[in-house]
C-alpha cells in the first residue's frame, strides 16, 4: 500500500512525512519526490511476542510518498506538482496536509492562515486533473464513434459513463459520486482518477491545539484529523521511554503518527491477520473481505495452491486464554475452509499440501 502526502508549500507536509517515516530532512526540500516504508503500529504483536518469544518480529508496512508542494503562485511550482501526478495516481490513498497557524519562518506573502481555502484549492486541482483526463477521453470516443467498429457498443457505453463523470467533476464533485456499480469501477481502473482515491485530511495545528478536535471536517474525506507536525517530529526523535511523558504533557494518548497510519490503513480498506510461532510473529495486510485462501497466498503462493484449511483463533480469545493450548481446550480454535472471510486480528495457521 502506498500513501501520497500532498499539500501547499509550508503546510508542514514534509515535516509530517519525516515524523511518520523517520527520514532526515531532504537536501532538496522543494524539488523531487521522497518515498519511505513505514511499519504499521500493532500492539497485538507485542502480546504475541511475549507469549512466543520468537526469533523474528515483523510488522505490516505501508509506503509513504512525499511530493512537491502544490501552489498556483508560480508556473514552476505547478509544473513540479504535476510532474508527480503519475506517482500519486499509483498510490492507494491521498493525505492532504494544510496549515492552521501562523508560521514566523514563512514569508508574509505566503503566510495566509486559511486551511479550508488551501484545501479547496488543492482539491480543485485534483478535480481539474481528472476533468482533463475525462475530457480528452470523451473527445477520442466521440471521434471513434463516427466510424463503424467492432467495439462500437462498448465505446458508446463508455462515452455515457465519461459524460456522467464530466458532469460530476464540473459540479466540483469527485468521480466517486458518479460511479454507480462495481462493473463501472473496474472499467475505470486504468485511468487511476485522483478523486477516486480515498482522501484523508490532516490539519496541521499549533501544539496547544494538538489534543483538540479538528477545526473543520472535509465532507469528501474518509477522515479529518488535527495534529502538530512539528511536535510529531520531535516525538518521533525521542527514546521510547521518554515518549509517553511527552504525550502526557500534551494530553494526548497516542502519537498522532500512529493514529494517522491507522486511519490511512482503514481508509484503504485494509485489515491485519497475524501468524505466530517460535520462528516469527508477524502481521500481514489484506483487503477487508479477503478469504482464507487469499490470506494464505499473501504468506506464500504454495500455501494458497495447496490450501487444506486454516486453523483460526481470534487474537482476543488467544490473549484471554494465555496460550494456544489453553485456547484449544476452551474451544476457541476453529478449522476454517478456503471461503472463510478473514477478520482483523485473526491468527491463522495454514494447513496445506503441495
Amino acid at each position: 500500500m502506498r500513501i501520497a502526502f500532498v499539500g501547499p508549500p509550508q503546510s508542514g507536509k514534509s515535516t509530517l512525512f519525516r515524523a511518520v517515516t523517520g527520514q532526515p530532512p531532504s537536501s532538496h526540500p522543494v524539488m523531487g519526490e521522497q518515498m519511505a516504508s513505514v511499519k504499521v503500529p500493532d500492539p497485538r504483536l507485542d502480546v504475541l511476542a511475549a507469549m512466543y518469544k520468537p526469533k523474528k518480529y515483523t510488522e505490516a508496512t505501508i509506503d509513504v510518498l512525499d511530493v512537491p508542494g502544490f501552489s498556483h503562485e508560480t508556473a514552476s511550482q505547478q509544473a513540479e506538482f504535476r510532474k508527480a501526478l503519475p506517482s500519486i495516481r499509483q498510490s492507494d490513498a491521498i493525505v492532504a496536509v494544510v496549515r492552521a497557524f501562523e508560521n514566523p519562518s514563512v514569508p508574509p506573502y505566503r503566510n495566509r492562515v486559511d486551511p479550508k481555502a488551501d484545501l479547496d484549492e488543492l482539491l480543485s486541482e485534483l478535480l481539474f486533473c481528472d476533468l482533463d483526463t475525462v475530457t480528452t477521453r470523451i473527445e477520442r470516443l466521440e471521434k471513434a464513434l463516427t466510424k463503424p467498429t467492432k467495439t462500437h457498443e462498448q465505446e458508446k457505453k463508455e462515452l455515457e459513463l465519461m459524460r456522467r463523470l464530466q458532469q460530476a467533476l464540473e459540479s466540483e464533485q469527485p468521480v466517486t459520486t458518479a460511479i454507480e456499480t462495481d462493473e463501472e469501477r473496474k472499467a475505470l481502473a486504468s485511468y487511476a482518477f485522483l478523486t477516486e482515491l480515498p482522501l484523508v485530511v490532516v490539519i496541521n495545528v499549533n501544539e496547544s491545539q494538538a489534543a483538540a478536535p479538528p477545526p473543520f471536517v472535509c465532507e469528501h474525506a474518509r477522515a479529518t484529523i488535527a495534529l502538530c507536525a512539528e511536535t510529531e517530529e520531535q516525538i518521533a526523535g525521542l527514546e521510547p521511554a521518554d515518549r509517553q511523558a511527552f504525550l502526557d504533557d500534551l494530553g494526548v494518548k497516542v502519537p498522532a503518527r500512529d493514529r494517522l497510519i491507522q486511519v490511512c490503513y482503514d481508509a484503504v480498506g485494509l485489515i491485519s491477520f497475524l501468524t505466530c510461532g517460535e520462528d516469527e510473529v508477524r502481521a500481514w495486510s489484506v483487503r477487508k473481505g479477503s478469504t482464507a485462501v487469499e490470506a494464505a497466498g499473501k504468506i506464500h503462493t504454495d500455501l494458497a495452491r495447496g490450501f487444506i484449511r486454516a486453523e483460526t483463533v481470534a487474537f482476543e480469545d488467544l490473549k484471554a486464554a494465555g496460550d494456544m493450548k489453553a485456547a484449544k481446550a476452551a474451544g476457541k480454535v476453529r478449522l476454517e475452509g478456503k471461503n472463510y472471510i478473514v477478520q482483523d486480528g485473526d491468527i491463522l495457521n495454514i494447513k496445506f499440501n503441495v
